[in-house]
């Protein structure tokens, strides 16, 4: 399928989120915006429940902004750039608008001051046939396909920083690097840096967008056997969650499955 024709295919997708056992709250959000096929994953952190305030922000500023931009301009305030397509300058455009609102609430507020969120945000466009992704910070995106799983987004992390700068590091060194950081977020900064990305999915791909809570309990092939056998995308969201759980629960666990679908099927 070419980007240039109708692909004839969807996106039907599901969300869930969970507190997990070891957190009082829940500092997660997550979005499926059917209408204009946007699915976001967000993970706050700051203290005073400041993440769930930073995560929240992300959610519903890229569905307003997609929302209020399906006619107008797609990037104002920022410069449209000329190397992206309209929808990866349309995602990245929100992810940035994101960032800045939460840094300067993050300004405003001495309660939010310091908060931050990771976000992984998938938009498929129906015309292309091309799942846009674009992400800051840990919060994964993957892709099921034919029994195989395989990870589009590279984790902003210290660990993956000194691995990418100092590539020959053994692995006792790499055991030594502290887990769990991560050196990009959204609030951090009036302007982020966002990895964006397009693949072309094939009928049965399924998206996973993730936050650490569910990629720091299951391992990849656990990810997959998990989704590869329930029977439907609610019951995957559920095994997911409930097999995080199993192994801990450390953290906040959200997860959506986006399956690409025959739009003639439907």
């Amino acid at each position: 399928m070419t980007s240039e024709t109708s692909s004839g295919l969807r996106a039907v997708a599901v969300g869930l989120s969970d507190v997990g056992l070891q957190r009082e709250h829940n500092e997660d959000s997550f979005v499926v915006l059917d209408d204009h096929d946007l699915f976001v994953v967000a993970d706050g952190m700051g203290g005073h429940r400041a993440g769930d305030v930073a995560s929240k922000m992300a959610t519903e500023t890229m569905t307003e902004f997609f929302r209020s931009t399906a006619t107008d301009d797609v990037t104002w305030p920022f410069h449209f750039d000329t190397n992206l397509s309209e929808e990866e300058n349309r995602l990245l455009t929100g992810i940035r608008i994101a960032n800045r609102q939460i840094f300067d609430r993050s300004l405003r507020s001495r309660e939010h001051h310091g908060m931050g969120t990771t976000v992984v945000g998938a938009m498929y466009s129906r015309s292309k046939n091309r799942m846009y992704i674009g992400h800051v910070g840990d919060s994964r995106c993957y892709r099921i396909r034919n029994g195989h799983i395989e990870l589009l987004t590279r984790d902003h992390s210290l660990i993956n920083d000194y691995v990418l700068a100092m590539p020959g590091l053994t692995e006792e060194q790499r055991n030594e690097l502290p887990k769990n950081v991560i050196t990009r977020a959204l609030g951090m900064q009036d302007n982020v840096v966002v990895d964006i990305q397009h693949d072309t999915p094939d009928v049965g791909d399924v998206y996973c967008l993730c936050s650490d809570g569910l990629t720091g309990m299951l391992d990849d092939d656990e990810l997959l056997h998990v989704i590869a056998g329930s029977a439907d995308l609610n019951e995957a969201c559920r095994a997911l969650i409930a097999n995080a759980n199993a192994n801990g629960g450390d953290d906040n666990i959200t997860v959506i499955l986006v399956r690409i679908e025959d739009s003639a099927n439907a």
